[in-house]
């Protein structure tokens, strides 16, 4: 993947990659604004496409992503909780299913980012909370105590 960033004027930039180009007009939409609603963004085409591929149809989908900030520059995300509500002519089982592989297989913008980031999400399906709050297993956000662990010496 290569993409090429050619300021315009002022505050704006033109982004070219292979596939088309889009204008970044900083400050209206800051850069890392833009980072998230890629982030989102790339989830949300999964909860389209995944459930297409099984004969099935999302409708109304609205994903929102909060995140909370480091402090002192570069101000790294430390946590971010993704809210997903949709509807769909599947069950709630299969509905968490698929966002459960976006976030754990299928958006690699997610997974850039889990390592360092804390994940937690909570779906509304067919108007009905199915859960709140759970969190995913990721790297530095989180603290994970994995009590004792016995090991050969070294």
């Amino acid at each position: 993947m290569k993409i090429t960033i050619t300021h315009k004027d002022a505050m704006k930039f033109e982004a070219k990659t292979a596939k088309g180009s889009f204008i970044i007009d900083c400050p209206t939409i800051s850069p890392i604004e833009y980072f998230l609603s890629g982030i989102i963004t790339c989830s949300a085409t999964d909860l389209i496409m995944m459930p297409k591929n099984q004969g099935k149809t999302v409708t109304d989908l609205v994903v929102d992503g909060e995140v909370v900030r480091a402090e002192p520059h570069p101000a790294k995300f430390e946590t971010l909780h993704l809210t997903y509500n949709f509807n769909s002519d599947a069950d709630d089982t299969m509905a968490k299913r698929w966002v459960m592989a976006s976030i754990e297989t299928y958006c690699s913008t997610l997974n850039t980012i889990r390592d360092t980031t804390a994940l937690s999400y909570s779906i509304t399906h067919n108007g009905n909370l199915i859960c709140e709050n759970e969190k995913i297993i990721s790297g530095q956000g989180n603290s994970i105590d994995m009590g004792e662990i016995e090991s050969c010496p070294s």
